[in-house]
């Protein structure tokens, strides 16, 4: 009788065992998948900003060939100076257009 419950000790102390190398295979394996799936949302995600990059900069070039301004957000502290000119320009130029425009309607009698 103490035979078998040594036999069934040991056959217990095995299914542990195994049981524990293939949740350790298992838990491994999925942490490599994980491991792989970060690495190539993280690549996708550099050629995905790399390609945006690259069409700006293709575009502005094409509008600064063409002669086309363009403004950017983070160039208010670089250059203030120049911001504040921009400004003023715009205005003058809707100033300019409300004149035209109020001709126009003077002269069409709206």
């Amino acid at each position: 009788m103490s035979n078998s419950f040594v036999r069934a000790f040991f056959v217990g102390r095995a299914v542990a065992e195994v049981l524990s190398e293939r949740l350790e295979c298992a838990l491994t394996d999925a942490l490599s998948e994980l491991g792989k799936f970060d690495a190539e949302l993280r690549e996708q995600m550099r050629q995905f900003t790399e390609e945006v990059m690259e069409r700006a900069n293709k575009a502005a070039d094409a509008a600064s060939s063409t002669g086309i301004h363009t403004t950017t957000e983070g160039q208010s502290s670089s250059e203030p100076a120049d911001l504040q000119a921009m400004i003023d320009e715009l205005r003058a130029e809707i100033a300019l257009l409300r004149t035209e425009l109020q001709r126009y309607r003077s002269s069409k009698g709206l």
